[in-house]
C-alpha cells in the first residue's frame, strides 16, 4: 500500500482573519466608550420621541437621525474624557486597565474615534435641520467641557447630568423643530438622576481623588453626606418623573412605571452603604440601566394603552 498523504490542518483564510479583527477592534473601542452605557441616556430620547408625537408629526427617517446624533455624541464626548483623563487612569489602580493606559489603544486613534464620531454627530443633526446643526456645535462644546470640571469643581456632577440632559431637549427641537414645551421636566429628571448615580459612583475613588486635588461631592462632603445629597438628587428626579403624569396626560400605565421607578431608586440608595461601597457597581450598572429602560417601556405602554381606548 501506498503512503497516505497526510492532510495539513487547514488555516483560517486572511478574510476570517480579518473579519476577528474588526470585531476585536470593534469591541476594544465599545469597552473604552463604555458603549452599553448608552442605555442611561438614549431611551430617555425616544421617551421624548413618544411625547412629540402626541403634538407634532414626525417622520421615521428624523428618528433615524436622532439615534444616530445620540450615538456620535455620547462616543465623541467619552472618546474625549478617555483622553483627557488618561493621565489620571494611569495613576488610579481602579482604572489602570482602561484601554489608553494598558496601551490597548493609542491616543492618536482615540483622537481619530473623536473626530469621527463628533463628525457623525455634526452630519445627523444637520439632516435634522438647520437649528439642530448650529446648536450641535455648543452642545458639543458642552460635552467636551465636562470632562475638566472634576479638576476645578466638586459640581461635576450637576454639570455632567445638565450635559446629559440636553438630549431630551435636544431632540423635542429636532423633531418638534420648536423652543416651547413641558419637556424640560424629563430633562430636570434626567439631570438630577444622573448626577445622583454619578456622586454614588465617585465614593469608589475618594481617598484618590483627595490625593490628586480632584474635586467631586464625596471629597468634599465625605461620604455619608454625598449619599445623602445623592439621595436629595433622586427625590427631585422622582418627583419630575411624577409630574410627568398631569402634564403629559399619561394614563394607569404610567403610574404603575412610576412606582417601578420609585422602589428602583430605594433599592439603590438601600444596597450602598457608607461603611460599605463594596455593591455601588450593583446600584451603578443594573438599577440605574433599569431605570432608563422601565421609563421607556411605560411611557411607550401608555402610548399603546392611549391609542386602544
Amino acid at each position: 500500500m501506498g503512503k497516505q498523504a497526510i492532510k495539513s490542518p487547514r488555516r483560517p483564510s486572511g478574510n476570517t482573519d480579518k473579519i476577528f479583527g474588526w470585531i476585536a477592534t470593534i469591541y476594544t473601542y465599545g469597552r473604552m466608550i463604555k458603549f452599553t452605557h448608552t442605555v442611561f441616556a438614549l431611551p430617555f430620547a425616544l421617551v421624548t420621541v413618544v411625547l412629540v408625537q402626541r403634538q407634532y408629526p414626525i417622520r421615521a427617517i428624523d428618528i433615524g437621525w436622532v439615534i444616530l446624533a445620540m450615538i456620535g455624541a455620547r462616543s465623541a464626548a467619552m472618546g474625549f474624557n478617555r483622553v483627557i483623563d488618561a493621565p489620571v487612569d494611569d495613576k488610579n489602580p481602579r482604572t489602570r486597565m482602561r484601554e489608553i493606559p494598558a496601551g490597548k489603544i493609542s491616543v492618536t486613534a482615540v483622537w481619530t474615534f473623536v473626530l469621527l464620531s463628533g463628525g457623525l454627530f455634526l452630519m445627523a443633526a444637520a439632516m435634522l435641520g438647520w437649528r439642530c446643526f448650529f446648536l450641535a456645535l455648543p452642545i458639543l462644546a458642552i460635552l467636551f467641557f465636562y470632562s475638566y470640571t472634576k479638576r476645578f469643581t466638586w459640581l461635576s456632577h450637576l454639570f455632567l447630568g445638565f450635559a446629559i440632559s440636553l438630549a431630551p431637549w435636544g431632540t423635542w427641537i429636532a423633531l418638534s423643530k420648536t423652543f416651547s414645551g413641558p419637556i424640560w421636566l424629563l430633562s430636570l429628571a434626567l439631570l438630577t438622576y444622573i448626577a445622583g448615580f454619578d456622586i454614588l459612583y465617585a465614593c469608589q475613588d475618594i481617598a484618590f481623588d483627595r490625593k490628586e486635588g480632584l474635586y467631586s461631592v464625596p471629597t468634599r462632603f465625605g461620604v455619608r453626606r454625598a449619599l445623602k445629597i445623592s439621595t436629595i438628587l433622586h427625590l427631585i428626579a422622582f418627583a419630575a418623573f411624577a409630574a410627568i403624569h398631569p402634564v403629559f396626560q399619561m394614563n394607569a400605565a404610567y403610574l404603575v412605571t412610576l412606582m417601578i421607578i420609585g422602589l428602583l431608586l430605594v433599592i439603590e440608595h438601600r444596597i450602598v452603604n457608607p461603611d460599605d461601597l463594596s455593591r455601588v457597581n450593583v446600584a451603578f450598572f443594573y438599577m440605574n440601566s433599569l431605570v432608563s429602560v422601565v421609563l421607556f417601556l411605560g411611557v411607550t405602554m401608555d402610548e399603546i394603552v392611549r391609542r386602544l381606548t
